[in-house]
């Protein structure tokens, strides 16, 4: 065994539900010790921030059940399976807005809790808007918000916009329009 590495032993499904599979694994740590994990494992998401051609971005705002609130968050999705993670983003923003996007810049990609969940989630910036129509999923209900994306910034350092993947592809597409080649 490498250093700072465990080996797992056995695993056991212990929850398996539309959205994710928890796992109860057994490994061995570098000093010889079993203990165990409980893993999350999610198929991964992605979330996209539209930006108009007056740098404002297109946001929704959705009621979020664990924390018994609404949140502004960015536009995004969990991939499907055997979905590829740049045409889920483009379903998204549409499914979610009601916008299409003409050219979308990769952001990179983030892993949201990394001590329990295989959770990965992929960032794109999508301009050359075209309005279309919306096409929300049966269940999902959500206001569009649009707001100049310094506005958006402001609000993450402000601790108004909690949500994790929200603040970094928020920031990423914030600095990638303002920081030299």
């Amino acid at each position: 065994m490498s250093f700072l590495s465990e080996e797992k032993l056995s695993s056991e499904s212990i929850f398996k539900g539309r959205v994710f599979e928890v796992t109860r694994d057994i490994v061995r740590l570098e000093n010889g010790e079993e203990t165990f994990r409980e893993v999350i494992h999610h198929s991964g998401g992605v979330c996209v921030v539209p930006v108009t051609e007056n740098n404002e971005v297109i946001m929704v705002k959705q009621f979020r059940y664990p924390f018994n609130q609404a949140l502004l968050e960015v536009v995004a999705g969990k991939i499907n399976k055997g979905e590829n993670h740049r045409d889920c983003g483009l379903r998204e923003l549409e499914e979610e807005t009601g916008f299409k996007a003409n050219e979308v810049t990769y952001l990179g990609c983030l892993y949201p809790t990394v001590a329990y969940n295989t959770e990965v989630i992929h960032m794109y910036a999508a301009k050359g808007l075209t309005k279309t129509h919306q096409n929300l999923d049966e269940g999902e209900f959500l206001d569009v918000v649009k707001m100049p994306l310094e506005e958006a910034v402001k609000m993450v350092f402000c601790n108004e916009i909690k949500d994790a993947k929200s603040q970094i592809a928020l920031l990423r597409t914030f600095f990638l329009g303002n920081e030299p080649v």
